[in-house]
């Protein structure tokens, strides 16, 4: 739950904040290239783990178990930056 909430948070705060700046004509960067680059190598890190010959011979649960606890921080901690950063 805390994972998809903050993906979307993300998502939307990446959205809003790409057309905001292409609509001003401002170069886009700043605060996105960082959300970005750790929002995809996140992802990146939890598809390397998923295809792990180790972890696919895992049960269904315990595989589920251990990639939501590695699916969880890296957003949760970029969408929170985010929220205070905002304020």
């Amino acid at each position: 739950m805390l994972t998809g909430v903050s993906l979307s948070w993300l998502g939307f705060l990446v959205g809003m904040t790409t057309l905001w700046s292409l609509a001003e004509g401002a170069p886009v960067g700043g605060f996105l290239v960082p959300c970005s680059a750790g929002l995809f190598g996140g992802v990146a890190a939890l598809v390397a783990v998923s295809r792990a010959p180790g972890v696919r011979r895992m049960s269904a649960d315990a595989r589920s178990l251990l990639l939501a606890a590695l699916a969880c921080p890296v957003p949760l901690v970029l969408a929170i930056a985010a929220w205070f950063a905002t304020l």
